[in-house]
């Protein structure tokens, strides 16, 4: 995993950058971004249009990072999980991206992490209010 940035509350967000991190943070959060993160490494390795020659394939860990979806961890100082969080590419702002944040089990991350996931729109410049990311908030 990679540093992103810390929260308030001896908090860290981290990206999750490969599939045993995401089938570890599925296990850890019981829930499903493991099926999500491969299904947008996959959808990357598809949009690839490879060069000419011997170093066609050179760039396309280049692009899979470019063009995939952000997935972050926000973890306790203990390492326990809090929230995972889905954001658009590079984290920039793209109104017909569906941002999603979750915590265990898919529950409300908002009703203990918020000044956490504040740090993190910070981080961003995004804006990560629930209405807009908890994806189950239509149904409260």
């Amino acid at each position: 995993m990679q540093y992103v940035c810390d929260a308030p509350g001896k908090r860290t967000w981290f990206r999750i950058e490969t599939d045993a991190e995401a089938e570890a943070e599925t296990r850890l959060m019981r829930h499903a971004v493991e099926k999500y993160f491969q299904r947008e490494q996959q959808r990357a390795r598809r949009s690839y249009q490879p060069g000419q020659g011997i170093e066609r394939d050179v760039a396309l860990k280049g692009h899979i990072a470019r063009t995939t979806p952000l997935f972050l961890t926000l973890r306790a100082d203990d390492g326990e999980g809090l929230a995972t969080a889905m954001l658009p590419p590079g984290g920039r702002d793209d109104p017909d991206f569906h941002i999603i944040i979750v915590g265990p089990e898919n529950a409300d991350p908002y009703l203990h992490y918020s000044d956490a996931i504040v740090a993190l729109g910070r981080h961003f410049d995004l804006r990560l209010d629930r209405e807009r990311c908890y994806p189950y908030a239509r149904n409260d």
